[in-house]
C-alpha cells in the first residue's frame, strides 16, 4: 500500500473519530504528496525516497514555524504545529538518536579519510546518503563539524 492510500484511509478513520489535530496533519501530508506528483519533470507514483523527502521537510517546516511561534509566545499557534509535527513523524522511518549517528559519520569520516572541516563536504554528502530519512540534515551537519574540528 503506497504511502497516498495509507494516508487516505487515515484521513477517513480520523473523520469518524472527529480528530480534528490528527486530521490537519493528515492533510498537510496529503497536499504536499499531491504538490509533489504535479511538479514538473515527476513522474505519476512517488518513489519512497521522495515520500520521505516530502515528510521531512513537513516536519522541518513545523519544527521552525513551532520554534518562532514559541519565541513569540504564542502557545497556541506552537500546540497546532507540534500536534502536525507528531502526526507526521508517524509516517517516517524511525530517527536514530545521537550517538548512532556519530558513530555513522565516525566510520564515514574513516572510510573518506577526512581529516579537518576543509572536508565537511565529502563527509556530509556521504552521510546524507547514508542517513537518508534516518536524521535531519541539522544535526547530521552538528555532528560532522564536531568531529572534524
Amino acid at each position: 500500500m503506497s504511502l497516498e492510500q495509507k494516508i487516505n484511509q487515515d484521513i477517513k478513520a480520523a473523520m469518524i473519530a472527529k480528530n480534528n489535530s490528527r486530521l490537519r496533519g493528515l492533510r498537510a501530508i496529503k497536499a504536499a504528496i499531491l504538490l509533489a506528483k504535479t511538479e514538473k519533470g515527476h513522474t505519476e507514483d512517488l518513489t519512497e525516497d521522495t515520500e520521505i523527502k516530502v515528510l521531512q521537510k513537513l516536519v522541518k517546516q513545523r519544527k521552525e514555524s513551532g520554534e518562532i511561534y514559541q519565541a513569540q509566545n504564542r502557545g497556541d499557534l506552537y500546540q497546532i504545529e507540534f500536534e502536525e509535527q507528531q502526526v507526521i513523524e508517524e509516517y517516517l522511518p524511525k530517527q536514530l538518536d545521537r550517538a548512532a549517528i556519530e558513530a555513522v559519520i565516525t566510520q564515514i569520516i574513516a572510510e573518506t579519510g577526512a581529516s579537518s572541516v576543509k572536508d565537511m563536504g565529502k563527509v556530509m554528502g556521504a552521510a546524507n546518503q547514508k542517513l537518508a530519512g534516518q536524521a535531519d540534515g541539522r544535526t547530521i551537519s552538528e555532528v560532522v563539524k564536531s568531529l572534524l574540528t
